[in-house]
């Protein structure tokens, strides 16, 4: 009888321990588990692919590929499929895992050999990842690419004969390339003139501009395509030099006293300078760079529409002018007999009766037509092709942003608003943003030389073609 007792007691002991040993495998396994899911070791996020396309290869420029993985990166292959065929770019194979993979794929001669235009990337990555029993985690990739190993053609039609320093000149071109993607005109001194569609389609037009700062003048047709080829031709522009006044100006105590210290009370920029001959230097130098920046943000603008014709006449908007001053001057500044600022006068400044009546020739878009620091009020046309003119120192405005205005428009009255020590007109005429000389504007001959003779003739061409 105890003895029966004492094996129940047993067995009752051993069961309740093997139900604790398999308590304790089942919360182990739980662990193992948990530990395997959340261990960086045992990460399961695929490998990140980065191909650096636009779905265009040149197979001149490398092909770039970032790989990047959080237990880094095992291997990788890079294969071209082009129906049964496979052409191997890539792969490569580490004995420890690398944080991050950047490729730059050079195309091989047998891609260059195809005479098919579009092939598949195919892009397979395995990671360092201890998932998968040990095998890591696997992706691919599939990258349509097209191969485009032409560059555009880019032809000069016909152009204006010479551009002066501090002028302008019309340029009309031929660009072709089914992939085309971006078309500029390049200067030696940084400017990308924006040319617009011109009669029919593959030929554009752009007006250019030679800055009277800049002492030399190149300038080449840009055309990139979505490959990143690229093609150019330069314009043949004959150089004509021009030679721009300097003069020395010596700022009297009353001038800072009076003009200057009026003006100060007037802009933000001279807010607490209590020295006079500070207030100028601040005047003449931030406060223009800041109105002349407003100047070129408006005029830099260039339709897109096709132009067919560019009927301008020539500009004289206020009658029996006399000119007071000249465009390009290089005016510097004496105080005491010591330089303290300099500026460029970047317009021409014509003076008649007082409140003259400021007229258009042709018809224009007002574009702007508000005050403008030391411009004082301001309204600036559009005339087309990226031609503006601007009108300065008003003592009104009569139109207002947005209006079409007629041929002979009465669109504002000269006057001494902003930096103006007598009633006179500011005019000013930029080519996308860049102030040329408005006397070439003024200029009936040199416009029947430079523009209408230009665009009539490339027509001519154009139709021939």
């Amino acid at each position: 009888m105890k003895k029966q007792k004492r094996d129940r007691v047993n067995g009752f002991r051993e069961a309740k321990a093997g139900s604790f040993i398999v308590l304790i495998l089942f919360i182990a396994i739980i662990a193992g588990v948990v530990f395997v899911y959340n261990a960086p070791m045992f990460e399961r996020e695929m490998a990140k692919i980065d191909v650096k396309t636009n779905g265009y290869w040149n197979l001149r420029d490398p092909l770039n590929i970032d790989i990047s993985d959080a237990s880094g990166v095992k291997s990788y292959s890079v294969i071209a499929l082009k129906g049964d065929e496979r052409i191997k770019l890539a792969s490569e194979s580490f004995a420890v895992a690398q944080e991050g993979v950047t490729l730059a794929i050079s195309a091989p001669k047998r891609l260059y050999a195809l005479k098919d235009k579009n092939v598949q990337l195919h892009i397979e990555v395995t990671d360092g990842s201890k998932w998968n029993f040990m095998a890591g985690n696997s992706i691919s990739a599939d990258v349509k690419l097209k191969i485009d190993k032409k560059k555009p053609r880019v032809s000069i039609i016909t152009n204006s004969y010479a551009i002066r320093k501090g002028g302008s000149a019309l340029i009309i071109f031929k660009a072709e390339d089914p992939n085309l993607d971006e078309l500029y005109i390049e200067t030696n001194f940084g400017k990308k003139f924006k040319p617009q569609p011109f009669y029919k389609e593959g030929y554009y037009i752009s007006l250019v501009a030679w800055p009277v700062m800049e002492p030399k003048f190149k300038a080449t047709v840009i055309a990139t395509d979505s490959a990143g080829n690229i093609g150019r031709a330069h314009i043949p522009l004959r150089l004509r030099s021009k030679e721009y006044r300097t003069s020395k100006i010596n700022l009297s105590d009353k001038f800072l006293e009076g003009k200057i210290a009026e003006l100060a009370e007037e802009f933000q920029e001279t807010a607490g300078i209590k020295d006079s001959v500070e207030q100028f230097k601040t005047i003449n130098e931030t406060v223009r760079e800041n109105n002349e920046k407003v100047i070129h943000e408006i005029t830099s603008k260039v339709s897109t529409e096709m132009l067919t014709t560019f009927a301008i006449r020539p500009f004289y908007p206020l009658k029996n002018a006399a000119v007071v001053a000249r465009f390009g001057d290089h005016r510097l500044y004496y105080y005491n007999n010591e330089q303290i600022s300099e500026s460029y006068h970047l317009g021409l400044d014509l003076a008649s009766v007082k409140m003259g009546k400021i007229k258009v020739p042709s018809p224009s878009t007002v574009v702007f037509a508000q005050d403008n620091g030391i411009y004082g009020n301001m309204p600036v046309l559009l005339h087309g092709l990226g031609l503006y003119t601007i009108y300065g120192h008003c003592s009104s405005i009569n139109v207002h942003e947005g209006d079409q205005v007629g041929t002979n428009a009465h669109i504002a009255n000269t006057g001494m608003s902003g930096y103006a020590m007598g009633d006179h007109l500011h005019f000013g005429v930029l080519v996308q943003g860049i102030e040329v000389r408005p006397e070439e504007w003024m200029d009936k001959q040199w416009i029947r030389l430079n523009v209408t003779d230009v665009i009539k003739n490339a027509k001519k061409i154009v139709k021939r073609q």
